[in-house]
């Protein structure tokens, strides 16, 4: 495993957990199937390369992809990233906030979609915590 892919790989697993890392761990693994590359390029690039990257913290980093995020009307990867900015720090009233922010410069048609994706990710961390504690 190169470099990139090693700390592409570490950043992912804290982020989305063990499972999620094992997963496109195996999927890569294997070399073979709809999407290989761009599971490579997630781990080599996207979080190898760029979330790896020390010149802009990851709370920050995820503000910059959320706003991204909302305007392109990007629903399942909003889910995702809400995740994930949640673990990089951010708190559920600043996200509240970048999600007001996006509203005036990506409009209201990209706002709506955006907070069921953001209101669905806060379920699933809440059944997932809820389930873990009980």
């Amino acid at each position: 495993m190169n470099k990139k892919r090693e700390q592409g790989l570490a950043i992912f697993r804290e982020v989305y957990g063990d499972n999620s890392a094992d997963g496109i761990s195996a999927h890569i693994a294997e070399g073979q199937g709809f999407g290989v590359k761009q599971a490579e390029w997630t781990l080599d690039f996207a979080f190898g390369a760029v979330w790896a990257s020390q010149r802009l913290e990851r709370k920050l980093r995820s503000c910059a992809v959320l706003g991204m995020l909302i305007a392109l009307r990007a629903s399942d990867e909003l889910v995702h990233h809400t995740k994930m900015a949640i673990a990089n720090g951010l708190t559920r009233d600043e996200l509240e906030e970048i999600f007001y922010t996006a509203i005036p410069y990506a409009g209201f048609p990209a706002a709506n979609p955006a907070k069921a994706a953001m209101l669905q990710a806060f379920a699933e961390l809440d059944s997932t915590t809820n389930s873990s504690s009980g």
